[in-house]
C-alpha cells in the first residue's frame, strides 16, 4: 500500500498587518507570541513563521532584542522549525529586515520576491476607534506605500545570509515573482530545492481564486520542474478554502493570525492553534498526513535545529 502524502503546516503567528484593535486574541507581547507559537506546534504546525512587536505599544518590530525571548522559549519547548520574517513591515528597509536572521541564523527565513502595492488601508474604516495612536495612520498609510523588494534587495538578503545556510520561503504574490525567482536561481543566489509560498488575496497581488492557484502551479512547474516545493497562503476568508485545495494538489499550507483573524465567517479565531487544528483536521479527513518537524526538514533540505544561534 502506498504511503500517504505528507503535508507541511506553517503557522504565521502575529505578522505586521493586523493591529491590536482588530482582535483581542492576536498575540502582541513576547510572552503571548511565544505561547501561541508553542501551542500551534503542539496542534500540528511543523514550521513557525515569526514576527515580533515593540513591547510598549505593539507596533511591528524587527529588533533582535524583541525576538530573543520568543526564540528561546520556542526552542526550549518545541522541535518546530523556526522561520523568521525578512519582510518585517512594508515601511522597513531590507537592511533592517534581515538583522534578526543574521543574529539568530534560523533554519528558514521568508523572502519577498518582488516590490508591490501591499495595501490594507480599507481595514481602517471597520473600527470606530483604536487602542493605540499609531494604528490608524499605519493602516491608512498602506494606500500610499510600495512594499520594496528590488532585485538588489533580494541579492542583499541572499548573499548576506548565504553563510548561514538558511532556506528561504520565497513569498510570491504574483506570477512575475516566479520569473524573478527563476532569474535569481539561474544567477546562483539560491539552491534547489526551493520552497515557494504562493501568497494570494493581498490587495496589490494576485487574487485568491482556485483558477489563479492552478495557473501559479503550472507556471512554477514550467520554470522549476522538480526543483521546488510549494505552499499556499490565502489571505482573509480565502485561508481555509485555498489551504484545503492546495493540500489536495500536492502542496503544503500556511495558516495563522498573520493571514486571517477568523476561524469561520464572522467568528474570530481564539488562537493560532485553533486554525492549525482546523486545517489539520481537514487535511487528514481528505486522506493526507501532516508532516512532523523532522519530516519537514527532510522534505525541504533544512540544515537542522542544532545549527541555529538561539
Amino acid at each position: 500500500m502506498s504511503q500517504k502524502r505528507k503535508t507541511i503546516i506553517t503557522c504565521a503567528v502575529t505578522g505586521a498587518i493586523h493591529t491590536p484593535t482588530m482582535s483581542e486574541y492576536l498575540p502582541l507581547t513576547q510572552d503571548d507570541i511565544a505561547r501561541q507559537a508553542i501551542e500551534a506546534a503542539e496542534a500540528g504546525a511543523s514550521i513557525l513563521h515569526l514576527h515580533t512587536r515593540h513591547p510598549e505599544d505593539f507596533r511591528p518590530s524587527v529588533d533582535p532584542e524583541h525576538y530573543a525571548p520568543i526564540l528561546q522559549r520556542v526552542k526550549q519547548s518545541t522541535n518546530a522549525v523556526v522561520n523568521l520574517t525578512t519582510g518585517g513591515a512594508p515601511t522597513m528597509q531590507i537592511s533592517e529586515r534581515i538583522e534578526a536572521a543574521l543574529a539568530f541564523s534560523p533554519e528558514m527565513c521568508s523572502l519577498n520576491m518582488g516590490s508591490m502595492n501591499f495595501a490594507f488601508h480599507g481595514l481602517a474604516g471597520r473600527y470606530d476607534s483604536f487602542r493605540y495612536d499609531w494604528e490608524k495612520p499605519y493602516i491608512e498609510g498602506s494606500e500610499g506605500n510600495i512594499f520594496r523588494n528590488t532585485l538588489k534587495d533580494i541579492r542583499e538578503a541572499a548573499t548576506r545570509l548565504a553563510p548561514h545556510n538558511v532556506k528561504f520561503e520565497h513569498e510570491c504574490y504574483d506570477v512575475g515573482h516566479l520569473y524573478t525567482l527563476r532569474h535569481c536561481l539561474d544567477e546562483g543566489l539560491f539552491k534547489a530545492p526551493i520552497f515557494i509560498q504562493f501568497v494570494m488575496g493581498v490587495l496589490g497581488g494576485i487574487g485568491a481564486d482556485v483558477e489563479n492557484l492552478v495557473f501559479l502551479k503550472k507556471t512554477a512547474d514550467k520554470l522549476f520542474g522538480d526543483q521546488y516545493r510549494w505552499s499556499v497562503l490565502g489571505a482573509g476568508a480565502a485561508q481555509m478554502p485555498l489551504a484545503a485545495t492546495a493540500s489536495q494538489m500536492g502542496g503544503n499550507v500556511r495558516v495563522g493570525l498573520e493571514d486571517s483573524l477568523y476561524i469561520s465567517r464572522g467568528k474570530l479565531a481564539v488562537s493560532n492553534a485553533e486554525q492549525v487544528a482546523k486545517i489539520r483536521r481537514i487535511i487528514e479527513d481528505l486522506g493526507c498526513e501532516v508532516a512532523t518537524p523532522d519530516e519537514a526538514r527532510e522534505i525541504l533540505h533544512l540544515k537542522g535545529g542544532d545549527r541555529v544561534n538561539f
